[in-house]
């Protein structure tokens, strides 16, 4: 009874149910935000379709950040750095798509006539269009990974060693993001978007549109690493997380399974930057300081890293708590933050799947 108990929670009928309620939740949203009138009960805000639509987002960064820490043992304290390069990416097309409608009548971007730019740099051209910016969101991110990763474990460069480059990384692109010349809005970023593909972009319709397209994405990734995990190649990973040396002795070449994973991890985190973006109205470079990717790690060990479900479970955990204590206590969230980390560390090991999980077995052994 144990075994079918823990089947039927963790198993596969469990992401059955997930995907059915996912389906659900898609038709739900929508119905209650668009079609139920404000003054009922039943009415979803759009503030709170924005909200979790956020939540989902990072749930997206800390699926990406679960599949190279959970899953192949590489610890990452610059994932945040491909997240802001995808907002960033579609951050270019709406602040060209603003055009007319903005200040300062001009095809250049406000903070470009402010500064008295007179062209545009070359590597905005083309960002006017907008599968020429999907394409820069998956591109840029994933060539900065694909280069870095190369080298880095070509040098068998790992463990805190690994964790402490890729925070340097982070850390100096903000600080040349931070920078008015590079043309990326310095200090302020990018923000008073107006239109994306010709529709307002605060509408309640293209709200309730972004809302959808992110839950999609996340479902989509869901089962994609689902199926990586299950597979050949996810049980390469897992060797390499558990016993590296032994995986080369066995004949494998580590490098390449890392450098796939690690790419298509930062792709993952760029594609929730690009969706993040339009929702929230706002990317500046404080969205790769340290202190979020640390976060993003936070998120996974809180959930549970290596499980899938509990990093998800992590960010929608953690992020809900810090929008009320933001609000509430913004001057100590980072004390808070860092308390949770403590606590989880030293009574929560295995997050909170992953102790939930042990407490059904052990409630399972009683006769």
């Amino acid at each position: 009874m144990n075994k079918t108990l823990i089947e039927r929670i963790f198993g596969p009928k469990a992401w059955a149910a997930l995907a059915v309620f996912a389906a659900i939740t898609l038709i739900l949203v929508p119905i209650l935000n668009l079609a139920v009138p404000e003054s009922s009960v039943f009415h979803m805000p759009t503030y709170w379709v924005t909200l979790i639509a956020k939540i989902m987002c990072y749930a997206i960064v800390a699926l990406a950040m679960d599949l190279v820490w959970g899953y192949t043992g590489i610890l990452s304290l610059g994932h945040g750095i491909f997240f802001a390069l995808g907002g960033y990416a579609m951050g270019m097309y709406l602040m060209r798509a603003i055009g007319h409608d903005g200040n300062y009548q001009s095809d250049l971007p406000d903070f470009m006539v402010f500064l008295n730019w007179k062209t545009l740099p070359w590597y905005w051209e083309g960002t006017q269009h907008f599968l020429w910016a999907l394409l820069l969101v998956i591109l840029v991110p994933g060539l900065l990974a694909l280069i870095f990763g190369f080298f880095a474990f070509r040098s068998r460069i790992k463990g805190v060693y690994f964790s402490i480059i890729t925070q340097a990384l982070t850390f100096a692109t903000m600080l040349l993001f931070f920078r008015n010349e590079t043309g990326f809005g310095g200090n302020n970023g990018f923000t008073d978007f107006k239109r994306i593909l010709g529709y307002h972009i605060t509408s309640p319709i293209t709200r309730v549109v972004l809302f959808v397209l992110t839950a999609a994405f996340l479902i989509g990734f869901l089962l994609l690493a689902r199926y990586i995990v299950t597979s050949k190649l996810g049980r390469v990973l897992a060797a390499i997380r558990d016993a590296e040396t032994r995986v080369m002795f066995s004949g494998y070449n580590p490098l390449p399974y890392k450098l796939f994973i690690w790419v298509m991890s930062a792709v993952i985190c760029a594609i929730a930057g690009a969706l993040f973006v339009p929702q929230v109205g706002i990317i500046n470079p404080s969205e790769m300081s340290p202190a979020n990717s640390i976060e993003i790690a936070i998120w996974v060990a809180v959930g549970g890293r290596g499980s899938l479900i509990g990093p998800l479970i992590g960010a929608g955990l953690i992020n809900g708590v810090k929008s009320w204590f933001t609000m509430a206590f913004p001057e100590y969230w980072l004390f808070f933050l860092g308390l949770i980390f403590v606590l989880v560390t030293l009574y929560l090991p295995r997050g909170v799947l992953g102790e939930a999980r042990a407490l059904l077995q052990k409630r399972g052994e009683r006769p």
